[in-house]
């Protein structure tokens, strides 16, 4: 994993991938999984340390969906961590959820939008939330720090107390410019 470039628009002090691992085991997630993502790698440091939740690192995004089934018929709560570019492997599979209506918790890292200098990532940032919503999932996007850890609380309450499935897009401007 990569470090990505820091935003200048985001200040020093937030923290927001802390904010968000206290959101999520305020609300009792006890699975965490994820394709490995720079845009992520603070919060899945976290899990990952945490003993009291199961990481489960994917080869392919779509496992993060039977997983998240799983752990819900097995009584537990889950998120799934990816990037925009892994939305399109989980379209199909997302059906599962649909289907099935139990809840699912996404938070997706955006990349091909602002600054992006790899072009084959800019198609599936356009389609990313068009997928989403066509296969049924409820999206909410955020900019900024203060928005996206507001909308993350806003999302797992939706998501695991009204068994809805929910993407949380978080902006690439946010994550920052990626540098290689």
């Amino acid at each position: 994993m990569h470090s990505p470039k820091l935003n200048p628009e985001t200040r020093a002090g937030d923290d927001w991938p802390s904010e968000l691992y206290r959101i999520l085991k305020a609300a009792d997630v006890r699975q965490m999984s994820y394709v490995p993502d720079a845009g992520h790698r603070q919060l899945i440091r976290m899990f990952s340390a945490d003993r009291d939740v199961t990481t489960n690192v994917l080869t392919t995004e779509e496992e993060g969906i039977a997983i998240a089934a799983g752990a819900w018929l097995g009584g537990q709560r889950s998120v799934l961590l990816m990037q925009s570019s892994g939305v399109g492997n989980c379209i199909n599979m997302l059906s599962l959820s649909a289907i099935g209506r139990f809840p699912i918790l996404m938070l997706v890292t955006m990349r091909g939008e602002w600054a992006e200098f790899n072009p084959w990532q800019v198609p599936m940032s356009r389609a990313t939330q068009p997928s989403l919503e066509a296969i049924g999932l409820k999206v909410m996007r955020a900019e900024t720090a203060e928005d996206l850890v507001e909308t993350v609380e806003a999302a797992a309450a939706l998501a695991y107390d009204s068994d809805q499935q929910i993407a949380v897009l978080i902006g690439q401007r946010l994550i920052g410019k990626k540098k290689w």
